[in-house]
């Protein structure tokens, strides 16, 4: 990785000059980008979570009522 070359104006950017394709070298930046994707991620699957609890008590829900209705009706 020694090979790279610095790409002018970019602190953090290097080109590989055997596949003349762009690397970056800011650690940091890519740690906060994982960081921030995977709390993202996090959040989805709770919200994911919450509307599947919330579905759920709605069947739960409409069971109660139906079984109300007919202790009701039937007696």
């Amino acid at each position: 990785m020694s090979d790279l070359i610095k790409v002018e104006g970019h602190a953090n950017l290097r080109r590989d000059p055997h596949t003349n394709s762009i690397i970056n070298t800011d650690k940091s930046g890519y740690d906060q980008y994982i960081a921030r994707r995977n709390k993202k991620n996090e959040e989805k699957q709770k919200s994911l979570q919450m509307e599947e609890e919330v579905a759920n008590m709605k069947k739960d829900l409409d069971e109660i009522k139906t079984l109300l209705r007919r202790l009701t009706n039937g007696s």
